[in-house]
């Protein structure tokens, strides 16, 4: 089946548009540092996808919660820590994996990136599969891009999720593109069909209106729970910016279609002055964390030296 958000948009909850504005922010910065040679290694950012996290979020704050290589908005929804993150990708004091996760490789609770593609899916069943057997009543959610379907595990986990009856859910933030690949390239039929083979319900989210998704999608996530039925849900959405942090190979006009239907823009229309004060605020926020994070020592993650019988090991 489909869901489409109802248009016009409506205005988000306060917190939600603030959380919105804080990934979309914190991802801008994240591009500009690397620009000015601060960060090192590579990033993902989410730009245009963050309304998903978001509305999601708060159906999720007990689950277990799987993210991948593009997962900052993943991670930011659920905990709102800037500053752990930042600090973490930085290899700075206060990281919230004491600097040795990076960008891509985040653990905190119940939540763990990576940015192996697919590999998320095997474990999440394992997740799901305990949830069960130890009546929990949570769930193990689990993030994907489209290009990710390309990989022989997400079947395999499909498969067991489905004979087992585990409460899995699948979010697939379909953002047609695979790195530098349209997906219509990649990916022979859909991803829909896919879920229902295995006999997981399929829903499409077309629109990116936050509190539409989060009632839609609600029964869902309840019903995946309660019943341990694996579900998918796909998220028809855009891809800003590039795959990486600078190797963006589409066209101009198609980048900038893609940036005239962004919520940001939209919300921007809607709410008027108010969201563009929220919105100045945020970025001003978030530019002082950035010089502020910065300025910190690096992480001590290093191990302490082994002793044996008393005696330092080299």
């Amino acid at each position: 089946m489909s869901a489409e958000a109802p248009e016009p948009v409506r205005a988000p909850a306060d917190e939600d548009l603030e959380t919105l504005l804080l990934i979309r922010h914190f991802e801008t910065m994240l591009l500009r540092m690397f620009s000015e040679g601060k960060l090192n290694g590579t990033t993902h950012t989410c730009l245009g996808q963050e309304y998903i996290p978001v509305a999601l979020a708060p159906l999720l704050a007990k689950d277990f919660v799987l993210s991948n290589h593009r997962g900052h908005g993943h991670y930011l929804a659920l905990f709102r820590d800037p500053a752990g993150l930042l600090a973490e990708i930085m290899g700075r004091a206060g990281a919230v994996c004491s600097g040795v996760g990076g960008s891509q490789h985040i653990r905190r609770g119940g939540f763990l990136s990576t940015g192996v593609q697919g590999q998320s899916l095997p474990l999440a069943v394992g997740l799901g599969l305990h949830c069960k057997r130890v009546g929990s009543g949570r769930l193990a959610a689990v993030f994907t891009g489209d290009g990710t379907w390309g990989e022989g595990a997400v079947y395999e986990a499909l498969n067991m999720a489905a004979l087992w009856q585990v409460p899995l859910l699948v979010v697939v933030e379909h953002n047609g593109i695979a790195q530098s690949t349209p997906t219509h390239l990649q990916m022979a039929g859909s991803i829909a069909d896919r879920a229902t083979a295995f006999g997981a319900d399929f829903i499409e989210i077309t629109g990116h209106d936050v509190p539409a998704i989060r009632d839609g999608l609600a029964p869902l996530v309840q019903r995946v729970r309660e019943e341990g039925r694996p579900a998918v849900v796909q998220f028809t959405t855009r891809r800003l910016g590039p795959h990486s942090k600078g190797d963006d190979t589409r066209p101009v006009g198609e980048i900038e279609e893609l940036w005239a239907g962004d919520w940001h823009r939209e919300l921007a229309d809607l709410l008027g002055e108010p969201f563009r004060e929220l919105d100045h605020r945020v970025r001003v926020d978030m530019e002082l964390l950035g010089r502020e994070v910065e300025a910190r020592p690096p992480a001590e993650w290093l191990p302490a030296v082994p002793t044996y019988g008393g005696v330092e090991q080299p």
